[in-house]
């Protein structure tokens, strides 16, 4: 963990520098030339591994309550800007590793989050129901019994992404007898969890994407996170949120990107259009640096702390969205074509829309901590 340690307390070194290139070099470069097939619905493996070994899934892991998350929403926002299906990958990485790294289960911690950080163990998270269900918009679909040495778990959860026959993934499931809930990891591997192919998406098929099923799968007390899952989520929700950030800032520079392109042969027309690039890197200058400004501290309690994190999340995906549209219109016909990544980018904004916490959920999540 020292490199870790020391990317945290002064990111802007040159290690912090160099692994951005390292970063960026594998975006440009093998990325950059799956980005087709990942749309139609390749996962690469690979690749994240690649920017696992890399170092790109361990920024954030600094121990003793130090972490700072400013250089992972820097490093999926450079992978964003090439393929935010990536991106959204990275979020799901990164997040599995915050999970690991804020347990008190001491030995699950040590065994898993070195293989996590490092890309050899890949996963996800599979919150979208549970954190709809903290805002009373579903119910929780996981429901376990407590049996010797852990919990056998049953239920459905329609999407979870960054997935595969041997990944992890973190869940919530609610126990019968007294109703507690437990946060625990998932082994996709493991004996009553299967996954099953979801429907053709619009976008985001390349994502590692699977309903998961639990038929009396046990669980035991080695994969449990926390026993008392609501405090736990208190936790780590500002990271989970945060980092979802690079997505859409690393969307909005591909964004600006284009429109800048077409300006030599279509400046003269786009002019007219309301919405311009410089419009947009300056809302994504202010939000980038008010983010980055709330990542050095992921454990802040205060609820306006929280409630602005909300906040600049709803901000981020309305700006994902115009920007992508925008795009689109300064592409003209060219971005209309099936081949140019506008209309890719426009798919892809929509989904940081929707993804859990959507747009609807952050509106409701305001009005709530209004009261």
């Amino acid at each position: 963990m020292a490199l870790q340690e020391a990317l945290i307390e002064k990111p802007a070194t040159e290690n912090a520098v160099a692994l951005r290139e390292a970063v960026r070099k594998i975006a440009t470069c093998e990325l950059n030339a799956q980005v087709a097939d990942i749309d139609k619905g390749l996962y690469p493996a690979d690749t994240m591994r690649a920017f696992g070994k890399a170092g790109a899934w361990a920024t954030h892991l600094a121990p003793d309550g130090k972490a700072d998350l400013r250089e992972a929403i820097a490093n999926m926002a450079i992978i964003s800007q090439t393929c935010t299906s990536t991106g959204f990958m990275a979020w799901c990485q990164d997040t599995l590793a915050w999970y690991v790294l804020n347990t008190d289960n001491v030995e699950l911690r040590e065994r898993l989050l070195p293989r996590i950080a490092s890309g050899a163990q890949l996963g996800g998270t599979g919150l979208s129901n549970p954190m709809k269900t903290f805002y009373a918009i579903e119910q929780l679909r996981l429901k376990a019994k407590r049996v010797k040495g852990g919990y056998t778990v049953r239920g459905i959860l329609p999407w979870v992404s960054n997935l595969g026959p041997d990944h992890l993934f973190g869940a919530i499931c609610e126990v019968e007898e007294d109703s507690q809930r437990v946060m625990f990891l998932a082994d996709c591997a493991g004996p009553g969890v299967t996954l099953k192919p979801c429907e053709p998406f619009l976008a985001m098929d390349g994502t590692g994407t699977y309903a998961v099923q639990f038929r009396d799968a046990f669980v035991p007390d080695s994969m449990v996170l926390s026993h008392e899952a609501m405090s736990y989520v208190k936790k780590v929700r500002a990271g989970f949120l945060l980092l979802q950030f690079g997505m859409a800032f690393g969307l909005i520079r591909d964004c600006i990107a284009m429109m800048r392109e077409v300006k030599p042969a279509l400046g003269h027309i786009n002019s007219y259009l309301p919405d311009q690039p410089e419009h947009f890197e300056e809302t994504l200058a202010k939000v980038e640096a008010e983010i980055m400004q709330l990542a050095r501290t992921p454990y802040d309690a205060d609820i306006a702390y929280w409630r602005r994190i909300i906040e600049l999340r709803l901000a981020g995906g309305d700006a994902s969205v115009a920007a992508a549209n925008a795009a689109m219109l300064h592409c003209g016909a060219r971005g209309y074509v099936a081949a140019h990544r506008a209309q890719r980018r426009l798919r892809e904004a929509w989904f940081i829309a929707i993804v859990t916490p959507a747009t609807k959920q952050l509106r409701k999540m305001l009005a709530d901590t209004a009261h």
